[in-house]
């Protein structure tokens, strides 16, 4: 009897981590709209982490609007390495990397000057390497990490970083607002 007690928890436990697997990890991405090609460079990009909203900008008008996951704890500012948070201020797209361990990606200029500068005084780290990245390689094309789950950076789906690899250059300018 204890044996049958025993392989029923196993079988229920392998169940319940199957099924949450393909819920966590398995979700489709939101629909696409149908929306017309992006043509030529992008010239700002606006982060709005309250409303989790990465909105791409061509001429002063925008063209495209994603919805982002950020730092595993969003609220202000990033200060030091490992509080999880998503820089805020006026940056600069600085590097592009293919070969990440997340789909494509693209790095801002943070730590700035004055965030180095900052952390000198208080004795910390301030932490870098913040980028916009698609889902994680290990994953499906086509899988997303529902939530907030980077370590400071801004995460899209593997589709939509593939549009805006495509069209934002280095020294774009990014403004990323509380």
């Amino acid at each position: 009897m204890r044996r049958l007690a025993g392989l029923f928890s196993a079988l229920v436990l392998a169940v319940v981590i199957a099924a949450v697997a393909v819920l966590i990890v398995m979700r489709p991405p939101p629909p696409v709209p149908d929306l017309p090609p992006l043509v030529g460079a992008v010239e700002r990009i606006v982060v709005q982490k309250a409303a989790r909203r990465m909105m791409l900008f061509q001429d002063g008008a925008l063209v495209r609007e994603y919805r982002i996951a950020l730092g595993f704890a969003p609220l202000g500012d990033k200060e030091r390495q490992g509080d999880g948070r998503t820089p805020e201020g006026l940056f600069k797209i600085d590097r592009r990397n293919a070969g990440s361990a997340y789909h494509l990606s693209l790095g801002i200029n943070y730590p700035r000057p004055e965030d180095i500068a900052r952390a000198a005084k208080a004795g910390y780290d301030p932490g870098g390497d913040i980028f916009f990245h698609g889902q994680p390689n290990a994953l499906p094309d086509g899988a997303v990490i529902p939530g907030d789950w980077t370590a400071g950076c801004m995460a899209l789906t593997d589709a939509e970083m593939r549009e805006i690899w495509n069209h934002v250059p280095i020294g774009t300018e990014v403004h990323i607002l509380p």
